[in-house]
């Protein structure tokens, strides 16, 4: 059966909400894993951007933004509504994708971003953090009782964020977004879509993601 064809790398966040987003459509792709410090010609000559995630449809076309393979993949099948959200959820996606990921790489690579000073930099994230942490407040998702697709495009940067300095992060932040991005770490979504597989060669038989249960 010829699937779409995710180019993905198992750490990179954005392709980590690419697959949380197909995992919960249950829509089959095949999964190439791809080593960013050996890409393979195949993904160069798909990717504009030559990044990941990166998905090639059926009919060759390419989706090559994460929050775009979400919404694909969503839209073809959405059984838990992650869809459905407010205006807002899309604003603070933006935020989270510009501002929150510009702090959160001038912090972690700090040594590559000699000209920003990476104390003022966590500072500007934790700022983020904090607001998240206040939208959170007595309640399991960021707009209320259930997930949408705000929670699932903006947990894998803050996870990122997080594991810089995890004590830190717990000592810092508050005990919604804790709770949040604790419940997130310790789920079988997260590790649903963390399995490891080898680099993709061509030749490769091909990976069915979300696995078929044997």
């Amino acid at each position: 059966m010829t699937l779409p064809i995710l180019y993905s790398f198992r750490r990179c966040p954005y392709a980590m909400r690419a697959r949380l987003a197909i995992a919960s459509a249950g829509t089959p792709v095949a999964l190439r894993e791809v080593v960013l410090r050996d890409k393979p010609a195949a993904f160069l000559a798909t990717s504009p951007s030559a990044t990941v995630p990166c998905l090639e449809k059926i009919d060759g076309s390419v989706i090559d933004e994460s929050l775009d393979v979400m919404i694909w993949a969503l839209e073809l099948n959405d059984p838990e509504g992650l869809l459905t959200r407010p205006d807002e959820a899309d604003a603070l996606i933006s935020e989270a994708d510009g501002p929150f990921k510009d702090a959160l790489d001038r912090t972690k690579y700090a040594s590559r971003f000699p000209q920003h000073n990476a104390k003022v930099e966590r500072q500007r994230a934790m700022a983020f953090i904090k607001e998240l942490d206040r939208r959170l407040s007595g309640q399991d998702w960021l707009f209320g009782s259930r997930p949408c697709l705000a929670d699932f495009a903006i947990l894998p940067f803050v996870r990122q964020f997080a594991m810089i300095d995890k004590p830190r992060f717990d000592q810092d932040a508050g005990e919604d977004i804790r709770a949040w991005l604790d419940r997130f770490l310790a789920s079988s979504r997260l590790s649903g879509i963390m399995a490891k597989y080898p680099a993709w060669q061509p030749g490769d038989a091909e990976t069915q993601f979300p696995s078929v249960p044997e």
